[in-house]
């Protein structure tokens, strides 16, 4: 297959490309920004350079897509402004990115590529707060910061590339992916924030009791999980949510971090205002509906996932 995965620098862009590469009859094409502020960088590609294109550019520049997207089988959107901090201090450059871009894309897979797969990786926090004790497809969006309303828009984006131009788009909705070249800033995801602090024997905080649960799953399982979803058909034109079956009290979670790398200590604190307002609280979350699909199952345990993560990068 000829496969574009952009934001391929990224955390779960790079995975993704060794989890491509592991197939020896794929072409793979890289687009990424390496944009500082993404916090990407062509170091996650080590060891697979020879092996793709890399082009370096952005999903807004129209001309690119338009000239990347031909010729492609299936096409992994990996690209976005992941943080929510920086999406409420800068509302309009997320909505640049994470709106346009993906317009941008969809335009240029209809006028060059429609018969290309697209694969659009979203997020669980486009429902916000829970209502209920399982969260499932039907569940209702009320997000709580830009990130997620304009993930939350611009799977409709892909929904309706679907239904009007029948163009083949899936959206998964990770939640809380972890493991190696992961980035240790607390923007970009808690718990490889909380696996670096550990790793250079930090503290860890803990906003108020942490005892609110979390679904987690390492980043090869998810990986894999968008590598399996491309030969199935009935899951095209449709949102599902891509989550491991474990999930844990946050507490519980760093705990198991400084179990296995050894390092760091626990520090609880109040909330501060502006994380309070858009902390979703306490959100299980079924997938059940991808996984009767797919009968795809995942292969790591969170305490195995650290475990792999700490081997591979030498932490």
């Amino acid at each position: 297959m000829n496969i574009l995965i952009l934001g391929g620098a990224g955390f779960l862009g790079c995975n993704l490309v060794r989890r491509c590469l592991g197939d020896s009859n794929n072409n793979v094409t890289v687009v990424d920004s390496l944009d500082p502020i993404f916090k990407s960088s062509f170091e996650n590609l080590q060891g697979t350079a020879n092996a793709i294109e890399f082009i370096q550019g952005d999903m807004r520049d129209m001309a690119l897509m338009e000239k990347v997207v031909q010729g492609k089988d299936v096409i992994f959107n990996c690209a976005a402004q992941t943080s929510h901090t920086l999406s409420i201090k800068d509302p309009i450059f997320d909505a640049e990115i994470n709106c346009i871009g993906n317009l941008s894309l969809l335009e240029a897979v209809r006028k060059f590529n429609k018969n290309a797969r697209i694969i659009y990786t979203s997020s669980s926090t486009v429902i916000g707060r829970s209502i209920g004790d399982i969260v499932t497809e039907s569940h209702k969006e009320f997000p709580l910061d830009i990130y997620s309303a304009n993930k939350c828009v611009a799977e409709k984006y892909y929904y309706i590339y679907h239904k009007v131009h029948n163009i083949k788009t899936l959206s998964l909705r990770f939640a809380n992916l972890y493991g190696q070249y992961g980035k240790g800033f607390s923007d970009f995801g808690f718990i490889n924030y909380f696996i670096w602090l550990a790793a250079n024997d930090r503290e860890i905080t803990i906003f108020g009791d942490g005892r609110q649960s979390r679904n987690v799953m390492y980043v090869e399982d998810a990986a894999d999980l968008l590598y399996h979803c491309i030969s199935h058909d009935r899951l095209y034109g449709d949102i599902y949510f891509a989550v491991h079956k474990e999930h844990y009290p946050i507490l519980r979670i760093a705990r198991e971090i400084i179990s296995v790398f050894g390092k760091g200590k626990l520090v609880k604190k109040r909330w501060p205002q502006v994380r309070k307002k858009i902390e979703v609280g306490d959100i299980i979350i079924s997938g059940a509906k991808l996984y009767y699909e797919t009968q795809w199952e995942p292969q790591y345990t969170l305490r195995e996932g650290l475990l792999r993560t700490k081997e591979i990068m030498k932490l």
